[in-house]
């Protein structure tokens, strides 16, 4: 990695705990699934674990293709998405890998972050569970959202 390239991700990092007020612990890549009802899925973006939680950040992107069609026919530009788990409310966080080598070979799967989380209420709202598929690297994410 050049020079260049690692103070322009020491910049994003440092305005991006700026921007959120919280310290970034660790982060990583992943696509997120399931688990926020105002979210469509399949998305892709970072998954951070800050001194405050866990955010799941989706950065648009739309190649020339889109955005002549969107032009076209009047839509709207992609926006960017914000999921956050306050650490409260994060009940367990692991990362689910596959084991068995021979279901590796045959059908891949990466391996699955699965959060469960308080909903609202501990007593009376139901657990929700936030799927998003990363990779192997993100056992230090873990690490970090599973401490008290």
């Amino acid at each position: 990695m050049n020079k260049k390239t690692n103070q322009s991700q020491i910049e994003f990092w440092t305005e991006y705990e700026e921007q959120h007020g919280e310290k970034v612990l660790a982060h990583g890549l992943g696509k997120y699934l399931s688990g926020w009802p105002e979210h469509p899925y399949p998305l892709w973006g970072l998954l951070i674990a800050t001194n405050g939680g866990f955010r799941f950040h989706h950065f648009p992107h739309e190649g020339w293709l889109q955005t002549l069609s969107r032009m076209t026919t009047g839509g709207k530009p992609p926006q960017e998405r914000t999921i956050f788990i306050p650490r409260d409310r994060i009940l367990s966080a692991e990362l689910r890998v596959e084991k068995r080598w021979w279901r590796k070979l045959i059908a891949y799967q990466p391996p699955l972050l699965v959060i469960q989380y308080h909903i609202g209420n501990p007593e009376t709202d139901p657990v929700g569970e936030l799927l998003a598929e990363t990779d192997k690297d993100a056992k230090e994410l873990i690490s970090f959202l599973t401490r008290p």
